[in-house]
C-alpha cells in the first residue's frame, strides 16, 4: 500500500495484483492451469512462426500475416500470464511500478497492433476472392512488409499515447489493482486524480479505433461473401469460407469482449466475471487462433508433416 500523504505516482514504488487468489486450492489451480495456456500458447504460434518461415510453400501474403498475428498473440500474452504464474508460486501479488508500466505498454501495443493486423488480413482476405487476377499486384511482398510495418508502428504510438496519459495521473490512496495484470481501466479507478482529459481521450481513441476497424473488416466480408455466393464450385466455396470464417470467428472475439471490457463501468471491487472478461481478449485469442487457424487448413497440416519428416 502506499504511504500516507503520498500523491504523486513518483513516489508509488509498487502495485499490488488482486485477481485470482494465491491461497488454497484457487492457488494451485491458477498456476497450474496458467502454465499449461501459456504452454500451449507458446507451442501452438511459435510452431506457425517456425512452418511459415522455412515452408516455401507458405510464402504467401496470408501466411506471412498470420505468422506476425502468431507473434504478436506471443507479445500478448507474455506481457502478463508469467508474471501471474510467478506470483502465485511465490504467493505474492505485488508488481514493481516500472514492472506495471512495461506490462501496460506491451499490453498496449500489443492488442492494438494484434487488432490492425486483424484489418490487414480482412484487406488481404478481399483481395484475394474479389480481385484474384490482381492479387499478386495489390498484395507483393513489399505492400505486406509496409502494411505490417505500419501496425506495429500505429500500435506503438497508440500504446505511447496511453500509457503516459495512465501514469500522469496521481495515486494518493490505494494502490491495489483489482485484476491479475495492470489494467489502464483498473487503473485509472484507483487514480485520485481526476483528469477528465486523460482518460475519455484514449477513451475516444480505443472507441474510435475499434469502431473503424470493426466496420472496414465488415465491409470487407460483405463483399467477400457476395464473391463466393458466385463461385460455381461447392468446393470452391468450402474453400473460401474454410479460409475466411476462421478468421471472422477470431475478430469477433477479440474485438466484442475488448470492447465490452474497455467500455463498461469499472468497479471498485474485484469481481469474477471482470477476470473472466478480461481473459477472453488476453488469454484466449493467443492460445486458440493457432488452432482455429490450423484445425481445417490443409496447408498447414500438410507443413507439419513435412516439418516432423525433416522435409522443409
Amino acid at each position: 500500500m502506499t504511504a500516507p500523504g503520498v500523491t504523486n505516482l513518483t513516489a508509488v514504488t509498487e502495485f499490488v495484483l488482486l485477481g485470482f487468489p494465491t491461497q488454497g486450492n484457487m492457488g494451485f489451480l491458477h498456476p497450474l492451469l496458467f502454465s499449461l495456456v501459456y504452454l500451449c500458447a507458446l507451442l501452438g504460434n511459435g510452431l506457425i512462426v517456425l512452418i511459415t518461415t522455412l515452408d516455401r510453400h507458405l510464402h504467401t501474403p496470408m501466411y506471412f500475416f498470420l505468422r506476425s498475428l502468431s507473434f504478436t498473440d506471443l507479445c500478448l500474452i507474455s506481457a502478463m500470464v508469467p508474471k501471474s504464474i510467478a506470483n502465485s508460486l511465490r504467493h505474492s501479488s505485488s508488481i514493481s511500478f516500472l514492472g506495471c508500466l512495461v506490462q501496460v505498454f506491451t499490453l498496449v501495443v500489443s492488442g492494438a497492433t494484434e487488432l490492425t493486423l486483424l484489418t490487414v488480413m480482412s484487406l488481404d482476405r478481399y483481395a484475394a476472392i474479389c480481385h484474384p487476377l490482381h492479387y499478386e499486384v495489390l498484395m507483393g511482398r513489399d505492400r505486406c512488409v509496409q502494411l505490417t510495418a505500419v501496425s506495429w508502428l500505429g500500435g506503438g504510438l497508440y500504446a505511447v499515447m496511453n500509457t503516459a496519459g495512465t501514469f500522469s495521473l496521481s495515486f494518493c490512496g490505494s494502490n491495489v489493482v483489482h485484476q491479475f495484470f495492470c489494467d489502464i481501466p483498473q487503473l485509472l479507478a484507483i487514480s485520485c486524480s481526476r483528469n477528465l482529459m486523460n482518460e475519455l481521450v484514449p477513451m475516444f481513441i480505443t472507441v474510435v479505433l475499434e469502431f473503424c476497424c470493426f466496420i472496414f473488416i465488415v465491409i470487407s466480408y460483405v463483399h467477400i461473401f457476395s464473391a463466393v455466393r458466385k463461385i460455381p464450385s461447392t468446393e470452391g466455396k468450402a474453400k473460401a469460407y474454410s479460409i475466411c470464417l476462421p478468421h471472422l470467428l477470431v475478430v469477433v472475439l477479440f474485438v466484442s469482449t475488448g470492447f465490452f471490457a474497455y467500455l463498461k463501468p469499472t468497479s471498485g471491487t474485484p469481481s469474477m466475471s471482470d477476470l473472466v472478461i478480461s481473459m477472453f481478449y488476453t488469454v484466449v485469442p493467443p492460445t486458440f487462433n493457432p488452432i482455429i487457424y490450423s484445425l481445417r487448413n490443409q496447408a498447414m497440416k500438410m507443413a507439419v508433416r513435412r516439418l516432423m519428416k525433416g522435409k522443409l
